[in-house]
């Protein structure tokens, strides 16, 4: 479904990505881990058309969009959930959930946008119990919840998620996980960003390490879990201390 080949990406002289591929196929969960700074959200913000390659191949769908904006290729389904959720928070839950479906909109698929409101209603209840609530008086984690809500709206193939689980409390990381998990179970495709290396790992099918800018690894998201080098790296693990 997703294809990325040889992407370089610099902010001015600054290079960012270097000579990076991957691949998403469709209905897999996959996940890139990294630290901060290793260039993570640089690569979504490029897919999604916020930023230009400098070299490279992006294709969705075996359609070439690097060079095209950020509204095309929403349209033609590929949906991020930005790093630190960027809901409107002086606009009511609903009106946020709409926003996320002016594609369908456009289409004239109003039905499908109603049908689309409730199956996100059903998948967060407690948006339907806020819908009419202001979403800057949201909790962190309902936000988040928001967030991906408005993502689903535009009907997306693909949804791109930027470190879901930053600044929330483990229980309510615990329920955004298990909701990515739900819509790879529905046949979604997903392409995770995360520092939260073990809990991203676990409902991932294949992972990405990426370090300064490069693939360093990649592998079965299970492969990467029990791998000494990641374990002692991201999962907080001294495996050799431990087989002392």
């Amino acid at each position: 479904m997703l294809k990325v080949r040889n992407l370089d990406v610099a902010y001015g002289s600054l290079s960012v990505l270097h000579h990076l591929s991957l691949h998403v196929k469709q209905g897999e969960i996959v996940t890139i881990i990294g630290a901060n700074g290793a260039g993570k959200t640089t690569l979504l913000r490029t897919i999604t058309g916020l930023l230009r390659p400098r070299s490279g191949s992006i294709r969705f769908r075996e359609e070439e969009i690097g060079s095209l904006p950020t509204e095309n290729i929403v349209s033609r389904g590929c949906s991020l959930v930005p790093e630190g959720r960027q809901v409107f928070a002086a606009m009511p839950v609903r009106e946020n959930l709409l926003l996320g479906a002016y594609v369908q909109f456009k289409r004239g698929r109003r039905e499908e946008v109603h049908r689309d409101l409730e199956r996100i209603y059903g998948l967060f209840p407690v948006l339907k119990q806020r819908e009419h609530q202001l979403a800057g008086t949201l909790s962190g984690g309902e936000q988040q919840m928001l967030a991906i809500g408005r993502a689903l709206m535009a009907g997306p193939s693909l949804i791109m998620l930027d470190e879901p689980s930053m600044g929330l409390a483990p229980l309510i990381v615990k329920d955004i996980f298990a909701i990515v998990r739900q819509l790879g179970k529905e046949g979604g495709t997903v392409l995770l960003v995360e520092q939260n290396a073990r809990s991203a790992l676990r409902i991932a099918d294949r992972g990405y390490v990426l370090e300064n800018g490069r693939i360093v690894l990649e592998g079965a998201a299970e492969n990467l879990l029990a791998n000494r080098e990641i374990q002692r790296a991201y999962l907080g693990k001294d495996v050799d201390a431990e087989n002392k």
